[in-house]
């Protein structure tokens, strides 16, 4: 039972199969079936309505980690992710409403339809960097957004198309439950494919365009192959998360992509801690469930000043503004470095060194 307990201390590998392992220790691989246990029974004792907000922590949660490859894991900022979750879930609808194509098929389809849009509009970066690759992926966000609400015989046009639920056999998940364990199963599936991305020689390569491009591109890797395909492969999640979204809201329209969604998933990302895997969970989760609680706070200031009911519904827009500039100022690592220094000084506890 001891074996349990044991915590890593210090990195004493003596092979090459030790330092690849995913989970380092027994402690480690208990408390990850933990957590696993802990997601199965949250709907056996949460509310419906708290198992429909996680089931969208979830999906943004795979959309953000997609981001975070292109952002954190190569350094190519993205401003035009909204677009590309619309590119997802357009594809899903168009494959299964008009196509007639099972959601278990469209659901990859969607990925790599995406993907290949994401790669097309990533082959700019090779010659823009900074705010000239962010104006880039604008350009892409309203190009996109402009096409989906022009071709009116295929999308639908500003009146977007419906959408059903998956169905297994004739088990359809219409419940949020059922959904809910859809969600998470994904998002264990990319959280598993992102995290061991970074052991490879293309997450190796893709941090080395990230630190130093130049003397990267001098060792040999190729920055334009690398580059593309850090926008492949983010696009193919954002993609994924898009199709899921798409099919639980059983609606897609040109407005639920707006610019505003791409300042999200990008806020995600800062908050939750650029590079990090987990981070982007925390940032996702964060973002999603912050405006359910400052309308909480707005709803219980309105019983005492009812008065002001407009200026402090227009307070939740400042409030979301103002974490971002807070996170970027005192803690630029994100939530992600928060949790890992939580985890240093109890590791460390009692002694401070």
């Amino acid at each position: 039972m001891r074996n349990l307990f044991v915590r890593e201390c210090g990195n004493y590998k003596t092979s090459y199969s030790d330092d690849m392992k995913l989970f380092g220790t027994t402690g480690a691989k208990v408390k990850a079936l933990l957590i696993v246990a802990v997601l199965v029974l949250v709907p056996m004792i949460a509310s419906n309505y708290w198992v429909g907000l996680l089931t969208l922590c979830a999906i943004a949660s795979i959309g953000a980690i997609g981001l975070n490859i292109l952002t954190g894991f190569t350094g190519q900022i993205s401003i035009g992710v909204g677009a590309f979750l619309g590119v997802g879930g357009y594809a899903s609808a168009i494959l299964t409403s008009t196509y007639g194509v099972s959601f278990w098929i469209s659901l990859p389809l969607a990925g790599l339809i995406t993907a290949v849009i994401g790669g097309l509009f990533g082959i700019p970066s090779l010659r823009l960097k900074g705010l000239y690759l962010a104006i880039a992926t604008l350009a892409a966000q309203i190009i996109i957004l402009f096409v989906i609400s022009r071709w009116t015989s295929v999308t639908g046009g500003t009146s977007g198309m419906t959408l059903s639920r998956p169905e297994i056999g004739s088990f359809a998940l219409t419940s949020n439950t059922s959904y809910f364990y859809l969600s998470i199963i994904v998002l264990i599936l990319t959280i598993l494919y992102a995290t061991n991305l970074l052991r490879t020689r293309v997450g190796r390569a893709f941090l080395a365009v990230r630190d130093r491009d130049i003397a990267a591109q001098i060792m040999g890797i190729n920055l334009f192959q690398y580059k593309v395909m850090a926008f492949a492969i983010s696009s193919f999640f954002v993609g994924i998360s898009g199709a899921l979204l798409a099919h639980y809201t059983m609606i897609v329209s040109p407005e639920l992509y707006d610019f505003h969604v791409s300042i999200e998933y990008l806020a995600m990302v800062l908050i939750g801690g650029l590079g990090s895997v987990f981070g982007s969970i925390l940032g996702a989760v964060f973002i999603t469930l912050l405006p359910v609680g400052l309308s909480t706070m707005v709803d219980i200031l309105t019983v005492y000043m009812p008065d002001l009911y407009q200026i402090l519904s227009a307070f939740k827009e400042f409030v979301f503004g103002f974490v971002i500039i807070l996170f970027l100022i005192f803690e630029p690592g994100g939530l992600a470095h928060i949790w890992l220094n939580m985890k240093k000084y109890f590791k460390l506890w009692p002694f401070s060194y």
